[in-house]
């Protein structure tokens, strides 16, 4: 018999951005932020964060509170998209990839159980 609830990650063994990532949502009151720790999972990155906003306009004030807080150690997102539609922002940093998504997408995607093995943290 197969245990179906995920593996916990403490928070503090989480790096350093990624916790602030967390935290810059937490201040903007995004919802049901998740971090998946791939590593041995995945080849493309370390994490995911995954979290939604209550609307577009909440989604890009995520992100933009987001890259101004990681810009201030000198992080720049490799690549950012979707934000026309702002229903599935990807941010793109390498060691982590953050997913800001509606909460239509988030149901929809269901990226937490496409990585049903990763190991995460939720705050």
């Amino acid at each position: 018999m197969t245990n179906d609830k995920p593996k916990k990650t403490a928070k503090r063994d989480l790096p350093r951005e990624v916790r602030k990532v967390a935290a810059a949502c937490q201040a903007k009151l995004a919802e049901d932020i998740q971090v998946l720790d791939l590593r041995g999972l995945a080849a493309f990155t370390d994490y995911f964060i995954i979290l939604n906003g209550h609307s577009a306009r909440q989604n890009l004030a995520l992100a933009e509170h987001i890259e101004r807080e990681l810009r201030k150690d000198g992080l720049r997102p490799l690549g950012v998209e979707g934000r026309v539609s702002a229903d599935w922002i990807l941010m793109d940093y390498g060691q982590f990839i953050v997913h800001i998504l509606s909460r239509e997408k988030r149901d929809f995607y269901a990226l937490e159980k496409l990585w049903g093995d990763a190991p995460r943290a939720v705050y």
